[in-house]
């Protein structure tokens, strides 16, 4: 009975996190969660120390899936942040904050979402394995001056206050994970440790992340209602954002690659590392940019599922990778 309420957050991710979110938005109306701000730091490392125990770092180094590796980084370090900065532009011209939430959103990609797609409609796992360690720790190397770049005029970017809050919610937990797992497994063998720890990390960091989640809404539920245009104004955007990304990625996958690449290149680059974008965004720029990421849950889980619907129905990827118009098996 405790395992399955424990796990079922983890397992009912479309029907938790709106009524966490509406739990949030209904208390912070009535009541004064301000205190809630003290325990921000602490919910961001509970939701992403558990992801880094569970990271398989062994295989994420090794290198192989070379094309689809640069395509990716393409499209992670360059074409996403473009489309970010233009639709903020268009968007949040007027709230630096939601700017910067949608940029964080935007630089840190892949998560373990980005394997479990992947793995469920037939794609390369180990590349998108490899893009989801690779993806994480250049993420946290460029976000401090990809954030100068893109929003420095906006609002004042501190790139050592944002390399110091990478340290604290993205490279500590990292090391920790690492030395987390190596203990565990020496200790329990690689096949107890990927029985009896693995399968419940998950829900460690989801129910740390309700958590943020209840914070971050509940300290904005009253600007929420007074601007009720900014939230259409975000899901516009979110909505925006994710289409682009998957089309872009999906006519990429198209010409260049083989069907089991282009499905990893997908969810490798429209799947962004939503838990560790939040915990930077509320804990660097406060509620207002997390809002943006909150949402975008609903919207990244909802379009990737969607995705694979289409795929299976339409099947865009040819079982060979198509380059200069030629065929190459």
């Amino acid at each position: 009975m405790l395992k399955k309420i424990f796990t079922y957050p983890a397992r009912n991710l479309l029907l938790v996190i709106p009524s966490v979110m509406i739990l949030g938005f209904v208390v912070g109306l009535f009541h004064d969660t301000s205190f809630l701000k003290s325990y921000i730091l602490l919910f961001t490392v509970l939701m992403i120390y558990p992801t880094m125990v569970g990271f398989r770092f062994g295989e994420g180094l090794k290198l192989g899936d070379g094309k689809v590796f640069w395509l990716a980084l393409l499209v992670n370090f360059l074409l996403t942040p473009v489309v970010a900065v233009a639709l903020a532009s268009a968007f949040f011209k007027g709230s630096a904050d939601l700017m910067a939430g949608l940029l964080v959103m935007a630089i840190i990609p892949t998560s373990g979402m980005t394997i479990s797609w992947t793995m469920l409609f037939g794609g390369n796992v180990g590349a998108a394995v490899r893009l989801t360690v690779i993806g994480l720790v250049l993420g946290a190397m460029v976000a401090p001056w990809y954030l100068v770049l893109t929003v420095g005029k906006h609002v004042p970017v501190d790139p050592l206050a944002i390399t110091r809050t990478i340290l604290a919610v993205i490279v500590i937990p990292l090391l920790l994970g690492y030395l987390t797992q190596t203990l565990l497994r020496r200790w329990l063998g690689t096949r107890g440790f990927d029985e009896k720890v693995r399968p419940y990390l998950p829900s460690l960091s989801v129910w740390a992340m309700l958590g943020l989640i209840f914070t971050s809404i509940s300290l904005k539920a009253k600007g929420i209602v007074g601007d009720l245009t900014a939230l259409l104004n975000i899901l516009a955007a979110l909505v925006l954002y994710y289409a682009a990304v998957f089309v872009a990625s999906t006519l990429i996958g198209r010409w260049f690659l083989r069907r089991e690449d282009a499905v990893a290149l997908v969810y490798g680059t429209a799947m962004r590392n939503l838990s560790v974008a939040l915990g930077l965004a509320v804990t660097a720029f406060g509620p207002s940019s997390a809002l943006i990421i909150t949402l975008a849950f609903l919207i990244q889980v909802q379009g990737a599922a969607w995705y694979g619907k289409l795929l299976g129905t339409y099947e865009w990827f040819s079982r060979t990778s198509r380059v200069g118009g030629g065929v190459k098996a």
